[in-house]
């Protein structure tokens, strides 16, 4: 996909070295003086400039009865604070009609939410209104974590030939209580970026975190993988807030924010830098295909064991094994300074390997319909 780069976009954005793009704005839209008192808040952050305003003005809800947004009638709003403080404007769309809408008052960019990321027929409803306008379009990322749907709406935006396009990182909804309101799950984008080179991808903590104290660490991990920019959510007055108060900042609190960051180098030139950096890179290339072959050579005894099984007639899972293999190889996480997480996900990687392949022998003999 030939993708064109945000600061090509032509909105006058600012860009800095020192820091990320950076939009900034209410969870919703609720009155007009909120709207105006939030973005003149943003906008007299020089110190710490944010490039873009959002707000909601259609809120798609888990359950009913809750404020679902103020609709059409705060887009005059958003456009009188956008011309006020010269900052482009985005906003959520997740159906034909909010796009047309969003087009007849000229917002400047449109993002497409989680849960219509997660619908093919919404994305490519509003992907066919959107044939032939020249507008930019974020994509968040769907709520449950599936790659192939978030390639799937951007794929179906670019195929109507929208080619601005860029990426939101907002988290993946889990089962159960978690530290995160949406868990991360950063090796999810990361893969995203490895299969669309050049789509910039924008994090949004203020949906990963859920509650303000979290935001500055996922904004810091962010910056520290290479995140293009952040979206944060930002009301004049957060506690008030009718959405989403948890998780919003005051303007002064988003330049706090923003000062405390640290964002590293995406790459340095200097040679002596470049020749160490080689030289660790290549005994890290060493050391994994050492692990592959030995992983290989594991394998290998698998399939030993799996013969021995077949002609004892002796079932592949042995329960007490494999509860002795998990509990020893987790024991040995803490003294080698790996995270338990880490060995936990390896260990049932290698032994759902294992498994297939021993299933594989077992196999060999049956008829073909049993295989």
């Amino acid at each position: 996909m030939n993708i064109i780069n945000i600061k090509d976009w032509g909105l006058g954005i600012e860009f800095s070295k020192e820091m990320p793009f950076v939009i900034a704005g209410p969870c919703s839209a609720e009155t007009e003086a909120q709207v105006m008192q939030t973005a003149l808040g943003i906008h007299s952050m020089l110190s710490q400039p944010v490039s873009m305003l959002r707000a909601g003005v259609w809120k798609p809800r888990t359950r009913p009865n809750s404020f679902e947004g103020i609709g059409e009638v705060a887009l005059p709003w958003l456009k009188l604070a956008s011309r006020t403080t010269g900052l482009p404007l985005c906003i959520e769309v997740a159906t034909a009609k909010h796009v047309e809408l969003a087009l007849k008052y000229g917002i400047d960019v449109l993002w497409i939410g989680a849960r219509t990321t997660v619908n093919p027929f919404a994305v490519q409803e509003i992907a066919d209104v959107l044939k032939g306008v020249d507008i930019p379009v974020f994509v968040k990322n769907p709520v449950n974590p599936d790659l192939q749907l978030w390639l799937g709406a951007i794929e179906r935006l670019y195929n109507s030939g929208i080619n601005k396009l860029a990426a939101i990182h907002r988290g993946f909804s889990v089962y159960g209580n978690q530290l995160y309101r949406n868990v991360p799950l950063w090796e999810i984008p990361i893969e995203l970026r490895r299969q669309v080179p050049g789509l910039e991808i924008i994090c949004d903590p203020s949906h990963i975190g859920g509650k303000r104290a979290l935001l500055l660490d996922i904004s810091q991990e962010a910056m520290l993988l290479d995140f293009d920019g952040l979206m944060i959510e930002t009301h004049i007055n957060p506690d008030e807030a009718w959405s989403d108060a948890a998780q919003q900042l005051t303007p002064k609190a988003l330049n706090e924010l923003l000062q405390q960051l640290k964002k590293p180098h995406a790459a340095i030139t200097d040679p002596i830098f470049l020749n160490k950096l080689e030289k660790l890179r290549s005994h890290i290339d060493q050391i994994d295909f050492k692990v592959l072959e030995l992983l290989a050579e594991r394998m290998l005894m698998v399939r030993e064991i799996g013969d021995y099984k077949k002609d004892n007639n002796i079932t592949i899972l042995q329960m007490e094994r494999w509860a002795e293999i998990y509990r020893s190889r987790m024991a040995m996480a803490p003294e080698l300074e790996l995270a338990t997480e880490f060995i936990e996900s390896l260990i049932n990687a290698i032994h759902k390997e294992s498994i297939r392949q021993q299933n594989q022998i077992m196999k060999v003999d049956l008829p073909e319909i049993l295989k």
